[in-house]
């Protein structure tokens, strides 16, 4: 196995161009240009007097650069390591064998109680006994409890120990392209290994993950290094707070490629508050068909500037699309003011609606804008999981 640097190719670079800032701006009244620096006689007063710049310079760099120092200690006492032991079936021989899965997971509280954020499939099929947590301190647990969502990928384990420190949450909706991140997990076994990005992308869906059994996608995109074993650890912002809970990566070799996907924390915690709160996740129903051929001409056909939303190809009678009058044709544009980008984003909005609550569609009709509310039903009422 290759062992990274510590210092990737990209913090690097950024390292050094903010030297190069740095010393630009001090070049006219204490650095001294190239030619002189090529001049100056090498003696041991002269090179005393260069060391002694350099260290100067070095210090101011220093205290602008100690941020992702001082983020690092602040989160690293929240970031566990997590195996997971299960047995599994070989085909031909039906007897019993060990698989472990590795991974990552992040402390937080809730309503006075711990417990361990992280992904499903790291810790699925495994016993409570099977799981072992591992702290930043050394301390081993297992868990009390576990639940797990299939359809985002989210686990949740409840833990008792002293002196837990927890994680602080962020918004993951205020979250723009470009913005600094930190992944901080388990990479090849390596705990607490830290990795430097900025988010590449937002709202990543149609991923081809695992079995196919993530149906609910909105994912962060991120070219902070993420490889095998920091899944269902976190990505944070430069203030130490926790943005998403990384999950996959996208490689033909197996490793970082710089193309790593994060579920947003906002979509996470109301899928945890969920499975905390009442042992399973009910979703929103709509009851609508959506045409997954709606493209630029059908759009321009319809009279839209260009394609925008999900065109609807069918209601189901009696829910709660029919009940609000939503007809086929309908273009439904925004869903609680959240432009609708297509229609595996609008799923998401309307699987993560609570159930009863009443939304607002913006839909577009006849060459028409029309406002409407409906109130949403449970999924599992009209369609099996």
């Amino acid at each position: 196995m290759k062992v990274r640097r510590p210092l990737g190719p990209r913090l690097c670079r950024a390292v050094l161009l903010l030297l190069a800032s740095y010393l630009t701006s001090q070049a006219g009244e204490q650095t001294p240009p190239a030619e002189s620096l090529e001049a100056l006689p090498v003696s041991a007063e002269a090179r005393q007097q260069l060391y002694q710049e350099v260290d100067r310079d070095v210090a101011a760099l220093e205290r602008q650069g100690s941020l992702l120092k001082r983020v690092v200690r602040l989160v690293t006492p929240t970031v566990v390591h997590i195996e997971a032991e299960r047995s599994s079936r070989e085909d031909i021989r039906f007897s019993r064998r060990s698989v472990e899965e590795a991974g990552s997971g992040v402390v937080i509280e809730h309503t006075g109680g711990f417990y361990i954020l992280t992904n499903r499939h790291v810790i699925n099929d495994s016993l409570l006994a099977q799981i072992k947590i591992k702290l930043a301190d050394g301390r081993v647990l297992h868990p009390k409890q576990v639940w797990t969502d299939r359809g985002t990928d989210v686990a949740i384990m409840e833990v008792t120990a002293p002196d837990l420190v927890p994680a602080r949450l962020g918004d993951s909706d205020k979250l723009e392209i470009g913005d600094f991140v930190l992944a901080v997990g388990s990479p090849f076994g390596l705990s607490h290994s830290v990795t430097y990005g900025i988010i590449s992308a937002k709202g990543r869906r149609d991923l081809k993950l695992g079995d196919g059994s993530v149906k609910y996608q909105n994912f962060l995109q991120t070219d902070a290094a993420i490889n095998p074993g920091n899944s269902g650890g976190p990505l944070l912002n430069l203030r130490g707070e926790v943005i998403g809970i990384n999950t996959a990566i996208a490689s033909s070799s197996g490793g970082s490629e710089g193309i790593g996907f994060s579920i947003p924390i906002n979509m996470v915690m109301k899928i945890a508050t969920q499975l905390i709160e009442r042992g399973n996740v009910a979703r929103a129903y709509l009851g609508v068909q959506l045409d997954s051929r709606f493209d630029a001409a059908r759009a321009s056909a319809l009279g839209l500037p260009r394609r925008a939303g999900a065109l609807v190809s069918n209601v189901t009678p009696n829910s709660p699309a029919a009940a609000s009058d939503l007809r086929e044709g309908d273009v439904i544009l925004k869903v609680n003011e959240v432009t609708v980008e297509d229609d595996a984003h609008l799923v998401n909005l309307v699987s993560l609606s609570g159930v009863g609550e009443s939304i607002n569609l913006v839909l577009y009709r006849a060459g028409k804008t029309l406002a409407v509310k409906v109130k949403v039903a449970k999924r599992e009422d009209f369609e099996p999981e």
